[in-house]
């Protein structure tokens, strides 16, 4: 039976099949999570693995590349969040970056995923609460997926790195019933 859990913690950290990377649309190491994961893979080694991409990315696709150095995962679902910044109303971007994320986690037989709150740090830009938002369009996404594709187990993580926002995620979780 599938599940989703929210998490006080690095997506970086978990042990699932897949990590996914908060990415940037040309997949170059970036700061926050993705500079941890960039880090934690080896620079150079994630750096040739995503030059294989075809890229840049649009807002809401995702890709798939090995692990390289990382012990506790398989591989990484590189996500492609907007930046609300300069597209305010990005919603569906935002939402197609975690149900595409789960889509490529299926496509390529894996079964547990690990998603950091996608587009809520300086991504968030404008909007009055990025952290709920980021926390819904998850939900969401996870909800149409496994009505989709009842069959197909999967155990996601939706992690939540600062103490100081995981009440607001869990406030948003506990408006979804799964």
């Amino acid at each position: 039976m599938s599940k989703i859990t929210l998490v006080q913690g690095s997506c970086a950290d978990q042990n699932t099949d897949v990590i996914v990377n908060a990415a940037n649309r040309n997949l170059w190491a970036g700061s926050g999570i993705c500079g941890v994961i960039f880090k934690r893979a080896g620079l150079a080694e994630l750096t040739a693995e995503c030059e294989k991409q075809k890229r840049p990315l649009k807002d809401g696709e995702a890709v798939l590349t090995s692990a390289c150095n990382m012990k506790n995962t398989k591989a990484i679902i590189h996500a492609v969040g907007p930046d609300f910044g300069s597209t305010p109303k990005a919603f569906k971007e935002l939402y197609d970056a975690y149900y595409n994320s789960l889509k490529v986690l299926m496509d390529n037989g894996y079964h547990s995923i690990s998603f950091p709150l996608i587009s809520s740090g300086i991504l968030g830009g404008g909007l009055e609460h990025p952290v709920a938002e980021s926390t819904k369009q998850c939900c969401r996404a996870y909800r149409k997926f496994i009505g989709e594709y009842p069959d197909y187990e999967i155990e996601v993580l939706l992690c939540v790195f600062s103490a100081n926002q995981i009440q607001e995620a869990t406030s948003e979780f506990g408006k979804y019933e799964f």
